[in-house]
């Protein structure tokens, strides 16, 4: 299945999405609404995919998937060539980061350049999105606790990041992380490793990996933090990033006014956001 959140003149609904059409979840505001539900979302959504009725949509009208997650964990240096590109060495545990929920937009919305930063970057991510959760979940029940998968492009202001050990300042600026389209479901995707995502910035192709790349798998990142936290439906734990961002480019290369960058994954679908100068 493939869930989404989409506005209607009514305010916002889940949706099941089905070839440029969506149906409408009655009773769910959004995706999040829907897992926290628990089985009996589980059986709305497969009914609604069951029955319909799908209308045409335009995807202007796609919102994130989980509207207000409680939480957004964030992992760097997740992929081989990315930890190399940024002269690192392969680490031996997670490198999480925090988000805040409102540092989150939607997956086709313009993102507005902060006036404040010069070195406003692209990176382009596989989410997973929590579905039943818990704690200490073993690694080979760690697939059981996931809804599916969705798109992140972790807009990333490098020289705020830079500024101190800790990233937070660069990573949470308010409306700057596009996510979505949908959460797509597991049994859509495997194998899953040999899934590549994709980042196109004005067309050109930046980042590109193998999701057999990640140092740390899905199983292993959701069983870790469930070791630390209690891990609860719409929750979002972003993978890393490939390499080719461009603050890696010789000489670096930072997103400007007028900018397009595409996240992509085949079966996952795309999310695309213009930039836009800030407007003062």
């Amino acid at each position: 299945m493939r869930l989404a959140t989409i506005s209607t003149d009514a305010g916002t609904t889940a949706a099941i999405l089905n070839d440029g059409a969506a149906a409408r979840i009655e009773g769910y505001e959004d995706v999040g609404a829907l897992l926290r539900a628990g089985p009996p979302g589980e059986e709305a959504a497969r009914k609604t995919a069951a029955s319909g009725p799908f209308d045409p949509l335009d995807p202007s009208r796609l919102r994130r998937p989980v509207l207000e997650p409680g939480a957004v964990v964030c992992v760097g240096l997740n992929y081989r060539p990315h930890v190399l590109e940024m002269g690192r060495p392969l680490p031996d545990h997670p490198t999480y980061f925090a988000k805040l929920p409102r540092a989150l937009a939607d997956p086709f919305e313009p993102i507005e350049l902060p006036g404040r930063s010069e070195r406003v970057d692209y990176e382009g991510e596989v989410v997973v999105v929590v579905g039943r959760g818990g704690r200490d979940v073993p690694e080979e029940e760690a697939w059981a606790a996931v809804a599916g998968l969705t798109l992140m492009n972790d807009v990333s202001m490098r020289d705020f990041q830079y500024r101190t050990l800790q990233w937070f300042a660069g990573k949470s600026w308010q409306r700057s992380t596009p996510v979505g389209p949908a959460v797509v479901t597991i049994d859509e995707l495997a194998p899953l490793d040999e899934r590549e995502l994709r980042v196109e910035v004005n067309g050109d192709l930046r980042q590109h990996a193998s999701l057999g790349d990640l140092i740390f798998s899905v199983a292993a990142l959701v069983a870790d933090l469930s070791r630390i936290i209690e891990l609860r439906p719409g929750d979002l734990i972003a993978t890393g990033t490939p390499g080719g961002v461009g603050d890696g480019m010789e000489p670096p290369c930072y997103l400007a006014d007028g900018d397009v960058v595409t996240v992509a994954l085949d079966g996952l679908g795309r999310l695309e956001s213009s930039f836009v100068a800030a407007r003062c």
